[in-house]
């Protein structure tokens, strides 16, 4: 009997693209149509403006709106309509100027800077922080004075300064990047430097430039109004500087010439500042996270999704050992879905199982099999966007799903311990081991600071750590990945927890280390009495230690059952080929028979176990 195939989603999944994305969002928006509207006027100006910008006419001189004019007239005798079209035209070519040079400047600078770093890092740092430390108004009069007055010139000037802010951005995202595992690939392939910063870094950093190009575009034409309000620029180009220098001339008496162009210039300013917020809200965040709405139809899509029908009989009688109120662990039809702007994509599907008192209980499955998700669910550590159903999730008889949030967390740190994997990336680089152990066992447990301190040296000792004071007064990264490894595994037992989760637990040690801290694991299960369950793809690792194993595969059930007959008669085809994955060095499944004849259970699982550690090696 086969099991009945599964849909991989709900609903279609599809990539929406940060232009979908940003038209989500009223505000931006509205902000993109008003600088398009902004750009649309002065591209149009010549034949938009009813008159000639610098046409005098004295019969209209301090005009009201009307006549023709709908604006009116400023001090000279000017159309003010006319002026604030050409003014566009003016403001926007000089954002345009100032974007570029700051662009052409800051952007290589600080891809260079970030990453070779060294002299090249300190010479653009010192000169960014050189052009920071100047008053950038006073420089840009005196550069007004020596060159005529020269609008290009002028905005040139403005980028220049304004080019630390491209610099600080894209070295900061240079240093990060250079350091990412596909960088050396790049190296190692033999890429030179050049086509490194040319395909991979100045890709790396184009997301923060479009917002700070925003950004910057506001802060430009802020400045250069500022200039010409002081009167800097040529008297025959029109520009909203100029304008409002006139209107502020004649605020008291005829207001109406000062209000126009602030307006323009306010509008135009805000609207570039919300479309780079907008942008950076977006950029930053690389996908948007479903809203509640959508986390629920998200649970309502898994409660009237198919139920997982046509399992094997073996699942199905084998899904549960023992009744709910006498188990570690217990998790009855856990679905786990994900909501995502095209639909909802299921990642576990009906998965039932336990895990007695004093059981270790393997969890084994290829990557993509779900087996972290399940134990994700328990944990209430799901990304953001996960939705979990389920008939019944119980705790050391205790049906969690029905507890207060508080209730829960309170679980955990008390009657759930978690060793996570990749010990270095889930210690605190900021803080002390003693710190990471004695905080919780203190806010948690309620121990006073010095009882808090002997316990974590007690539970260093006992993971093996031959010199406790050292290690506690370490920080993360001067220990070695073993040893953080052990700190994780003292951590999680401090509290007692009735139950121990390690996911993964050795994927990132060697293979010596591997050995040691399974064992480590088998005699503190064994110490404290608690179940264990060891999330793992290795099936060394189940024979080494488990005591029972549950197969997974595409978010289901395949096969549960003892260690022993799992490794003698595997019913599912899927947990033959991983069985075979895990001991490729024997020639087939007959020597694996052989050796349950030949050698004890306890002698076997060792054996198991060196062969799955020389794989991994390998």
């Amino acid at each position: 009997m086969t099991a009945a195939p599964f849909p991989t989603t709900l609903a279609p999944v599809k990539r929406i693209s940060l232009w979908r994305r940003y038209l989500r969002r009223p505000l931006g928006v509205v902000a993109l149509a008003v600088l398009l509207v902004v750009v649309a006027l002065a591209v149009l100006a010549p034949w938009l403006a009813p008159f000639d910008p610098n046409l005098v006419d004295f019969k209209i001189t301090h005009a009201e709106p009307g006549d023709g004019h709908l604006l009116g007239g400023d001090s000279a005798g000017r159309d003010i309509l006319s002026r604030l079209l050409y003014g566009a035209r003016t403001t926007l070519f000089g954002a345009v100027i100032t974007c570029a040079a700051g662009l052409l400047l800051g952007v290589p600078a600080g891809v260079v800077a970030g990453y070779f770093g060294g002299t090249a890092d300190r010479l653009c740092s010192w000169v960014s922080d050189a052009l920071q430390s100047v008053p950038g108004m006073i420089v840009l009069l005196v550069v007004a004075a020596g060159t005529g007055q020269s609008f290009a010139v002028l905005m040139v000037a403005l980028g220049i300064f304004l080019a630390p802010g491209y610099y600080r951005i894209t070295r900061a995202r240079a240093l990060a990047v250079r350091k990412e595992p596909y960088i050396d690939a790049a190296r190692v392939a033999g890429v030179t430097n050049p086509r490194i910063l040319r395909t991979h870094m100045m890709r790396a950093v184009y997301a923060p430039i479009v917002v700070q190009t925003a950004l910057t575009a506001g802060i430009a034409i802020g400045m250069q109004a500022g200039l010409q309000f002081l009167g800097i620029g040529s008297a025959s180009t029109p520009s909203w500087g100029q304008m409002m220098n006139d209107g502020f001339q004649n605020m008291l008496t005829y207001p109406l010439i000062l209000l126009w162009p602030s307006i323009a210039l306010g509008v135009t300013i805000a609207a570039l500042a919300f479309i780079g917020s907008t942008l950076a809200d977006l950029i930053s965040i690389r996908a948007e996270q479903p809203g509640r709405r959508a986390r629920a139809r998200a649970r309502q899509a898994l409660v009237a999704a198919p139920a997982p029908g046509g399992l094997p009989d073996r699942v199905a009688s084998g899904a549960h050992e023992h009744r709910a109120e006498d188990c570690a662990l217990r998790i009855d039809n856990l679905r786990v879905g994900y909501a995502t702007p095209g639909g909802v994509k299921e990642v576990v599907r009906g998965v039932s199982l336990d895990a007695a008192p004093g059981e270790v209980l393997g969890i084994v499955g290829e990557s993509g099999s779900g087996k972290t998700q399940t134990i994700f669910t328990v944990l209430d550590l799901l990304p953001a966007g996960g939705t979990a159903i389920a008939d019944g999730i119980w705790v050391g008889g205790r049906e969690v799903g029905r507890l207060p949030a508080r209730e829960r967390a309170a679980l955990l740190g008390r009657s759930i311990g978690y060793v996570p994997q990749e010990p270095m990336t889930n210690l605190d680089p900021c803080y002390t081991v003693e710190h990471q152990l004695v905080e919780p066992l203190r806010h948690v447990h309620g121990l006073s600071k010095a009882d808090a301190r002997k316990r974590a040296r007690e539970v260093l000792v006992r993971v093996g750590i031959t010199d406790p004071d050292r290690v506690l007064a370490s920080y993360p990264h001067q220990i070695s990945g073993g040893m953080a490894q052990r700190v994780l595994i003292a951590g999680a037992v401090a509290g007692r927890p009735s139950l121990l989760v390690a996911d993964e637990p050795t994927t990132a040690l060697d293979v010596t280390v591997q050995a040691e801290v399974l064992e480590l694991l088998r005699e503190l299960q064994q110490e404290y009495g608690m179940a264990l369950v060891i999330v793992t793809h290795n099936f060394g690792v189940v024979a080494d230690i488990c005591d029972r194993v549950v197969v997974m595969k595409d978010g289901r059930i395949v096969e549960t059952g003892p260690v022993e007959r799992i490794f003698r008669r595997p019913e599912d085809g899927y947990t033959a080929e991983l069985i075979s994955a895990s001991l490729d060095d024997t020639e087939g499944r007959h020597e694996l028979d052989e050796a349950w004849v030949r050698e004890s259970p306890g002698d076997l699982d060792r054996s198991a176990a060196h062969v799955g550690g020389e794989d991994d090696a390998r």
